[in-house]
């Protein structure tokens, strides 16, 4: 990439910080599988910086609300968002760097309290304002005031058709069967808590004095549960952190049978984005689903 759109990028980050910014060339970190991410800085001041195509820019904004809705809350921190916009053929996120450090003594615990306390922050329906993305692929977030029509239109039918798409229609013709029963599988009547929406282990971190962090949303208003089911899908978290969690608020009964239900959606998005194993993974865990039914 060239020197101008660092310089344009820069002019963005002093007009919303109202400090001069003359960056310097970036260096490269980790920014996933889905943008490439750079460290800019002037030499006082750093910035994480996330680029994509123009036509991305829609999921930056998104992304930016997203961790302004969970700052709002002052639960857990997040990276702050700067600024967003696009150069030339390039879409940009700025937001606070937040050096990485180990995690302290009670970090895991921490965590799980102030997940807890996310989740506190509710309002009168499921879903949000704008739909985001989950990884790269589009999430639908419409507001509805009932939780098993949400998880049926917003989610899971709508992985199911795209995976339908995909050429995967046997996960389509069982899906179907399993989201006829939906309001049998979620019959506890959840508030509608404020979610990460994408909350695996590698979002979670932790800044120099080890308190949490969590990053990458996919933010909405849903069961609480979805959140942490998603933690479990993949590792990464301690015994501690659900120990935690569980003292601040406990789970209802059911969890462990809806657990499956909610990491479906996620296994099947990750069918549509990456084929393979995820595809039988997803057929499994709808089989299961199905003879709970019974």
């Amino acid at each position: 990439m060239n020197d101008t759109i660092w310089q344009t990028i820069g002019n963005y980050i002093a007009e919303s910080t109202d400090e001069p910014f003359d960056p310097r060339p970036p260096s490269s970190v980790g920014g996933g599988c889905i943008n490439t991410a750079v460290k800019l800085s002037d030499g006082r001041r750093d910035f994480f910086v996330k680029l994509n195509s123009a036509d991305r820019l829609w999921m930056f904004s998104a992304e930016a609300e997203g961790l302004g809705e969970m700052a709002a809350s002052r639960s857990i921190r997040v990276p702050e968002p700067v600024c967003h916009g696009s150069v030339g053929d390039q879409a940009f996120l700025v937001m606070e760097y937040v050096a990485l450090g180990r995690p302290g003594r009670d970090a895991a615990e921490q965590a799980g309290r102030r997940l807890a306390a996310l989740h506190r922050t509710s309002r009168y329906d499921y879903g949000w304002h704008r739909d985001n993305t989950i990884g790269s692929t589009p999430q639908s977030n419409e507001p509805t005031d009932d939780w098993p029509t949400f998880w049926r239109e917003r989610r899971l039918g709508f992985q199911l058709d795209l995976a339908a798409g995909n050429g995967y229609g046997s996960l389509l013709d069982r899906g179907q069967r399993l989201m006829e029963g939906l309001p049998a599988l979620l019959d506890h009547a959840p508030a509608p808590s404020l979610l990460h929406g994408d909350l695996w282990g590698g979002n979670l971190g932790y800044d120099e004095d080890g308190e949490p962090l969590i990053f990458d949303p996919a933010v909405y208003y849903g069961d609480r549960e979805a959140d942490l089911a998603m933690t479990e899908l993949f590792g990464g978290f301690s015994g501690d952190f659900y120990a935690a969690y569980n003292e601040a608020w406990p789970l209802p009964e059911g969890y462990r049978a809806r657990k499956t239900l909610y990491n479906l959606y996620h296994i099947i998005n990750h069918a549509n984005l990456f084929g393979g194993g995820y595809v039988g993974q997803a057929g499994g865990m709808i089989d299961r689903l199905l003879a709970e039914m019974r």
